[in-house]
């Protein structure tokens, strides 16, 4: 009977998307007591964490995202239950390869020990660089990963910005004497999606290549919709409701709630509230910049990539780019409005080590590069020739192939506008107070942000939803 009257007086709150961060929202209020429903627009949640038949049956491919450092590493994911959810973590022999073009391929490997006698003569500079945050993996993710405050381990932070604030550029340079250690890095601060000259790329290859060594570059076995689903199972567990295809349509709908919380970006908030947000916010979300748009492709595929370097069939993540000039000359291109000849490409090759997928014996694989938001240019022929540059035969095993330009992301995902998967541009002026310096309120009563556009930022780690709820709760009381 107690439980029942305070089921009948626990606040309500709605989270509109049910991407990493929506989900993440969720369960931290529902842990909060309150009576939370998601609405997913999707027939399926996860936003970016989705996995679907994309090419012919019995290939499982991921929608969006495929490899998962930061999930594993997130510090709120680390705290919940997600294997009991049905969630497992499968770990590739090593995280990353970078092969080249004379059939040589470096690895990120996950022994920070191993990767300091492969780098020969760069070995303690990289050591130098990140051993100290892979030692205090768990106290750096808990800063970096948080909203713009008072750093908890504020020497490390320190350290830590002294190297991430410079351009991937700049410190590749002066770090490393060996061009295919410059490369590797550049490749990895590429995952920013901005210029590698500019300020803070840094940063983002610091934050992959130590969660590299700390937890790995994994992928859940079955695909990304694993994470999402757990999620989902564990906050139905606390006594949320998901719905899905069940849209958000205006902000007419928020007055029966106490708190809503918005996983979506400023355009998808504009259209919302509209005319209900004060002209100086409107304005602030209609300045908000979104980053380049990601061109995406994924294959059925008679075999395993036939990569010439032998070093690249024990890695999830293959980055094809050359070195780092190349990558700098492919990543500026985009931000220009312009799609590079020879685009840097990302590659992921899940069955390798997930044979679960694909029909026994075959394959998938994913891959993108990055354009001009918004692009409507074809980029299949000179994505699967880069691959073909280091995996010879490559073209004969495709079976069937799915295409998501900017504008078919965007049709899928209304987040990823103009195809942009990092939820805004990362660039200096948006990676600590994005979308406006309110963080996750807006001047609407108990309406907060809580997608990627907002801090820390884009990834599947869920943060975004988890700041975004905890300031939402410290409101409400």
């Amino acid at each position: 009977m107690v439980g029942a009257v305070e089921t009948a007086m626990a606040k309500r709150a709605l989270v509109i998307g049910s991407g990493p961060n929506g989900l993440a929202a969720a369960i931290v209020l529902a842990q909060a007591g309150l009576a939370v429903e998601v609405r997913e627009r999707a027939a399926s949640v996860g936003g970016g964490a989705r996995s679907a038949e994309l090419t012919l049956p019995g290939f499982q491919h991921d929608v969006c995202s495929a490899i998962h450092p930061l999930a594993l590493g997130s510090p709120f994911f680390r705290t919940l239950p997600l294997e009991k959810h049905g969630l497992e973590w499968v770990q590739p022999p090593e995280p990353l390869a970078h092969p080249f073009d004379d059939g040589s391929a470096w690895l990120l490997r996950q022994s920070l020990d191993a990767m300091v006698g492969a780098l020969g003569e760069d070995g303690r500079a990289w050591a130098q660089l990140l051993r100290p945050y892979v030692e205090r993996f768990s106290d750096i993710a808990e800063d970096l990963l948080a909203p713009p405050r008072l750093p908890r381990h504020a020497l490390l932070m320190a350290r830590f910005g002294a190297a991430g604030l410079r351009s991937a550029e700049s410190l590749a340079r002066a770090r490393f004497r060996q061009a295919k250690t410059r490369a590797l890095f550049a490749g990895i601060a590429a995952h920013s999606m901005v210029p590698l000259d500019f300020a803070a790329t840094s940063s983002f290859a610091m934050v992959l290549a130590v969660a590299g060594h700390a937890v790995g570059w994994p992928l859940p076995r079955g695909g990304s919709q694993k994470i999402s689903d757990a999620l989902a199972s564990y906050l139905r567990s606390l006594g949320g409701v998901v719905h899905t295809a069940a849209p958000v349509e205006s902000a007419d709908e928020f007055a029966a709630f106490d708190l809503v919380l918005c996983d979506v970006t400023p355009r998808q908030l504009l259209r919302l509230a509209g005319t209900k947000l004060p002209p100086l916010y409107r304005d602030a979300l209609a300045r908000f910049r979104y980053g380049p748009g990601a061109y995406k492709l994924d294959w059925a595929l008679a075999g395993p990539i036939p990569w010439t370097a032998e070093e690249c069939r024990r890695a999830g993540t293959v980055h094809l780019g050359g070195m780092l000039e190349e990558i700098a000359v492919s990543e500026r291109a985009p931000w220009e409005g312009k799609h590079a000849e020879r685009p840097f490409v990302l590659v992921a090759q899940p069955t390798l080590f997930d044979a679960s997928r694909a029909p026994a014996g075959q394959h998938i694989a994913w891959a993108y590069c990055h354009v001009p938001n918004g692009s409507e240019e074809a980029m299949t022929e000179r994505i699967e020739a880069q691959i073909e540059g280091f995996a010879p035969g490559f073209g004969k095993l495709i079976l069937a192939r799915h295409v998501m330009g900017p504008r078919e992301l965007e049709a899928m995902n209304p987040n990823l506008v103009g195809g942009d998967i990092n939820g805004g541009a990362a660039n200096l002026g948006q990676l600590f107070f994005r979308p406006t310096p309110r963080l996750y309120a807006t001047p609407l009563k108990n309406v907060f942000l809580c997608s990627a556009s907002t801090p820390p930022g884009g990834g599947v780690h869920g943060m975004c939803g988890y700041w975004a709820a905890k300031a939402a709760l410290a409101n409400l009381r």
